[in-house]
This record gives C-alpha cells, structure tokens and sequence, in this order.
C-alpha cells in the first residue's frame, strides 16, 4: 500500500475571483482518486506544523509576522496571495502534511502528498504563492532517522526551486537539482548544486532525455540515502505559466523513471505534486493524477 497524505483544508481557501492560483485542484485529486477506486485507507490526514516548530529552521521574525498577519503588504504581494488567518492554517497544514508524507516514505518505500512543493519560500520570506518550504523541512526531518545521512530534493517544477537551493547552500547532507524553464520565474535564479535550463518549447523527448541525465548523475554522485520530488506539472504544453511542451504522456514517464530508478535502487522517495496552473481544473487533475497512476496507486 502506498500511503497518501490528504487534508480538506488543502482546497479550503477563499481567494479573490479570478485569483491565479487553483486552489480547487487538491480536493479535485482526492475526488478523482475516489472515483477511480483508490480506498480510504491509503489516506493520511495530517496535523499543522507550528510557529514555533517553523522558527528554529526559518527566521522567526518572518514567521511571527507572517502568521500574526502583521507582514508587510508589499511582503504579501511578494507571496501572492492576501492575508487570511484560512491561508496560514491551511500552509501549516500543508507543510505538516509533506513532513507526514517523509516519515511515511520511510516507512513505506515511497509515500505521495496530495500538496506541497511549496520550493520559493526562503528562510525570511515567501514568494510566488510559497510561505514555508516544505521541501527542506522534509529533507531535515529525514535526516534524524537513523540510516539517513543525505537527501536529495529532486525538483522537476517549470520554475527553479530558488527557496530550497539558497536554504540547502551551506548543507551538505542535503543536494538539490532543478530541472525548469529557462526564461520563467524567478527572474533571478539561485544556485543548485545541479540546474538544467530547458528553452520556451522543450518537447518530451530532449525533456525525458534530461531528467533521466540529472536523476542519475545527482543519485551517483551524491549517493543520497532518500529522494524529495518535486512533480510539478506546471511542465504541461496546456499550462498558462510553463511555457514548455510537454504532453500528459510525458509527465506519466517522467514520473514512472523517477518512481522506478528510485525504487530500483532502493531509495525512499517523498512526492509532492508541485505547480501546475491549468485554468481547466479538471485537465489539470488528469496531468497531476500520472504521479499517482506512476506510483501504481491505481
């Protein structure tokens, strides 16, 4: 059984009309999930990580400020999205929810977060709807099992994971790659310890040729003893944000290489299914459901 890590509060979240941000897609996976019969007992639900939990990995001033709703605006306006004391119990929940996810994998082999990839979010400020990153908490939080020395956080978002990146600069028991889009956000990119820079249009042969590349070289050369992943289909050819081409086909064997060269070689791998910003919610649940049809969830 692969467990699955779910919370209602994912989706529960008033935005202003024609906000970005497709806050109906999470409850739209754990629909769809049920129709295809997936049962209740893969689901997890988590509890909401705390402030003060947050404050001895992130700045704790940005912390209380940001939960107090006391942020400044144009901080907010960074983030993307207005204050709310809904927005904060929902980001605590979802962070809480990729921590849940990680000791799960442990225990599993592998375990999938119906959120998260929260990866622009730094230690003193959010941005581009990132509050706390959940990533390299998971990453840390592995690390205090026994036989986890070092983690990979292997991010396949369009957008460069810029937050965990500068977070996991000074760590050398965490390794980040980023696969994204070249000419997309953020405009100023930080430095992994591996990048792949894929141009407006990248199509699904040179981009499966490039993920199989990158997973190998970062799992050979740093020899991680378990795997984030970052499944963002904001990758799509229909997405509004990505920019490059690629098919529902495409994300489903992006996603069964990383399943199986992890599984092959037994690491355990935490999922997240990242961006993914389809106006269509119903298309977009389709291209987020190949993570878990690669999974063998159904």
């Amino acid at each position: 059984m692969t467990p699955l890590v779910f919370h209602p509060i994912y989706s529960q979240l008033t935005l202003p009309v024609k906000h970005r941000f497709p806050i109906e897609k999470y409850q739209g996976i754990r629909d769809k999930l049920a129709e295809l019969h997936v049962p209740d007992v893969h689901f997890y639900q988590p509890q909401a990580i705390t402030p003060a939990e947050l404050s001895q990995v992130f700045n704790p001033t940005y912390v209380e400020q940001l939960t107090t709703g006391k942020l400044d605006p144009k901080a907010m306006r960074r983030i993307g999205f207005p204050w709310s004391e809904q927005l904060i119990a929902r980001s605590l929940t979802a962070v809480g929810g990729t921590l849940l996810t990680a000791k799960l994998a442990l225990e599993h082999g592998k375990a999938l977060n119906l959120t998260g990839g929260y990866h622009h979010a730094f230690a003193n400020y959010g941005a581009g709807f990132c509050l706390f990153n959940d990533l390299y908490l998971a990453a840390l939080s592995m690390l205090q099992h026994k036989g986890i020395d070092k983690v990979l956080i292997f991010d396949c978002d369009v957008h460069q994971g810029d937050g965990t990146a500068k977070l996991a600069s000074n760590n050398p028991q965490v390794y980040t790659v980023s696969i994204h889009g070249e000419k997309n956000f953020p405009a100023r990119k930080q430095q992994s310890d591996l990048d792949f820079n894929l141009a407006k249009g990248t199509q699904d042969a040179e981009y499966l040729e490039t993920v199989d590349q990158a997973l190998n070289l970062a799992l050979n050369t740093f020899q991680p003893d378990a795997v984030i992943y970052d499944a963002g289909v904001d990758i799509h050819i229909n997405d509004d944000l990505g920019h490059l081409h690629i098919s529902t086909q495409g994300i489903y064997q992006r996603d069964s290489l990383v399943f199986s060269t992890c599984e092959h070689k037994g690491f355990p791998i935490v999922a997240v299914i990242g961006g993914g910003y389809q106006r269509d919610i119903t298309a977009l649940v389709v291209a987020h459901l190949q993570l878990f049809k690669a999974a063998r969830v159904f």
